[in-house]
């Protein structure tokens, strides 16, 4: 029996135009070490500071880089506004409404995510039971430690009853280093089916969607 949903937020339950990773890009890119297409899908799904002290190999400018990463991305979302991804609103409703809580995790810290919540109107002890930020915890992806912290913020100990989702390879290796019941990957995002299926998720999806029927709910 599954009682949590951990879920990603970019590219898996919100539709933002790939803009995290094209601000991420151009922010390594300004700094004078610009990357390539493969590098940085390494990276996808990341703690943001993480991935930009690895792709400029320069983590004493990690804060100042973060900081441009985040102001680019507040303008960027101005004009690519942000929305849940198709079905994404009513599989949350189906999913609490049978009595399994939902976590979002993400690479990003509470600077992006917060606003980028509050736009959506999704809050916790509405839409949400929690939402979780890399920079709250011990590491970010693969490590397990978001899934770990949603997990004890709603009260799940049972790691098979956790059902984790991604948009990305390291969304789904932190599904299997946290011990999960159901590691989905979904095709949403940015990875390719090839790319995620290399991971060996349980279950690949077309989207966040598909999680009731897959639950049988």
């Amino acid at each position: 029996m599954i009682s949590l949903a951990v879920l990603d937020i970019a590219g898996t339950t919100v539709d933002e135009k790939n803009a995290v990773y094209d601000v991420l890009a151009a922010v390594v890119a300004d700094h004078g070490t610009p990357t390539d297409d493969a590098a940085l899908r390494r990276w996808m799904g990341a703690d943001k500071r993480e991935a930009l002290a690895a792709l400029t190999g320069d983590p004493d400018a990690v804060e100042e880089l973060h900081s441009a990463f985040v102001d680019r991305l507040h303008e960027t979302y101005a004009t690519i506004r942000p929305a849940p991804l198709p079905g994404v609103p009513e599989a949350l409703a189906a999913l609490r409404a049978a009595g399994v809580r939902v976590a979002l995790t993400t690479g990003f810290d509470r600077q992006v995510t917060d606003p980028l919540l509050a736009a959506l109107r999704w809050r916790v002890g509405g839409e949400l039971d929690a939402v979780v930020c890399a920079s709250e915890v011990a590491g970010g992806r693969p490590t397990p430690h978001m899934i770990h912290r949603a997990m004890e913020l709603t009260g799940v100990t049972d790691p098979a009853e956790v059902l984790v989702a991604g948009d990305t390879a390291l969304d789904v290796r932190a599904g299997h280093a946290a011990g999960a019941g159901i590691v989905a990957a979904v095709l949403t995002g940015a990875q390719t089916r090839a790319e995620l299926a290399a991971e060996k998720p349980t279950h690949v999806l077309d989207g966040v969607a598909d999680i009731p029927a897959l639950l049988g709910l």
